[in-house]
């Protein structure tokens, strides 16, 4: 056999090397019926699957009942309804659950269901806010972040996104009310998948959870802040912030040196602009960082013009990190001048402190602890103590 024939052979075994079965999870409906015809099934089918995804929640097609035997295993070829397991799930002294989720490929994302606070959400008590992951790690390190310790793996998928929910809503049985996507990674970073989930999270065929109720977080991205604002569906926006002048944010916050507040800023105005919301500014304290009244004052300016409601978190404690958070009284102070300048402001008491409940805590030491990775703290402390 000749090079190119040889060549050509490894070619061919490649391409019809058999994909593994994606997660209905993912799916659309125009996907699914498009999936069907090629099948040859006739389209009610299609709404039969639906519905014993997103209503019933069916854990795997065999449960599929009114389907003919056949059909289900056609499907069970091409699509599965589960793609993670959740690996540990711990509680806090005040009801904040925190879920280590394994995936397909053996690597790990967190996920944090909050009861709400009425101080922060304006709502009643009992609503539950589950805050979910956009990525395996992260690329943007921030500097006080544990999610990007070890780095960037890789992106979640739309029905890696969608399954958080579900996973976390069979475990408790309890609803989740409201979204946000402060989780592990960027989520602008992740903007196809992120923007799928949306939608799919939003449909009524779906998971049926209202777009107003849904927050997309980002730490600065401002090329996918406009574009995220031609977006049809009235999520809402965050700001991970944590500082007030770029000085500040280029030392904790590198993607400052990419779009710096200026840049930032003006793509917040387009924001304002198009979608008529209030945004939010994340607003996390760090003692002898972000925590002095001039770092306030200079949050107001930023925060006045947008009417943006600043949400201040006392910093929650990374190990191998070498931040603190501020004393009360420095918290308080902060809070303060906010107010005093006319903005609207609340201070979080933060919730899951005991469990540690910052982003890729857990998942850090899960994959650590399986070898997965090296303990990314030794470095990590060299790059923060030089500034960067």
């Amino acid at each position: 056999m000749s090079l190119k024939s040889r060549a050509e052979g490894v070619s061919t075994r490649l391409v019809s090397h058999p994909q593994p079965p994606a997660s209905l999870l993912g799916i659309t409906p125009p996907e699914l019926a498009a999936a069907f015809t090629e099948m040859g099934e006739p389209a009610f089918r299609a709404r039969q699957v639906l519905e014993w995804t997103f209503q019933k929640r069916a854990a795997g097609i065999e449960g599929m009942s009114s389907l003919p035997k056949a059909l289900r295993a056609a499907l069970a070829e091409r699509f599965v309804t589960r793609t993670m397991s959740i690996a540990q799930v711990t509680g806090s002294k005040d009801t904040t659950r925190k879920f280590l989720l394994r995936l397909s490929d053996g690597r790990y994302v967190e996920t944090v269901l909050i009861p709400a606070n009425p101080a922060l959400y304006g709502g009643k008590s009992d609503r539950r806010t589950l805050c979910v992951s956009s990525q395996v790690g992260c690329a943007y390190d921030c500097k006080f972040c544990a999610s990007g310790l070890a780095g960037f793996t890789r992106n979640l998928t739309a029905a890696e996104i969608v399954e958080q929910i579900v996973q976390v809503e069979q475990h408790t049985g309890e609803r989740v009310d409201n979204l946000v996507f402060m989780g592990m990674g960027e989520p602008l970073a992740n903007y196809s998948h992120v923007t799928k989930a949306i939608e799919i999270l939003n449909a009524e065929w779906g998971v049926g959870i209202g777009a107003r109720h849904m927050t997309v977080s980002t730490s600065g991205l401002a090329p996918q802040i406009r574009r995220l604002a031609d977006f049809p569906l009235q999520i809402r926006l965050a700001i991970s912030l944590h500082g007030a002048t770029d000085e500040v944010r280029d030392r904790i916050m590198p993607v400052n040196r990419k779009h710096p507040l200026g840049e930032l800023f003006a793509a917040l105005e387009v924001w304002h602009e198009k979608r008529k919301q209030h945004l939010t500014f994340e607003f996390i304290l760090i003692e002898n960082v972000n925590d002095s009244l001039e770092q306030a004052r200079a949050l107001a300016r930023l925060a006045r013009p947008l009417e943006a409601k600043v949400n201040l978190i006392p910093y929650n404690t990374v190990e191998g990190l070498p931040w603190t958070r501020p004393s009360e009284e420095c918290q308080d102070a902060f809070l303060g001048a906010l107010l005093k300048a006319g903005v609207k402001a609340t201070l979080r008491r933060e919730k899951g402190h005991d469990i540690a409940a910052a982003c890729g805590q857990l998942r850090l030491k899960q994959e650590t602890a399986e070898g997965i990775i090296e303990s990314p703290v030794p470095a990590r402390r060299v790059t923060i103590g030089a500034g960067a």
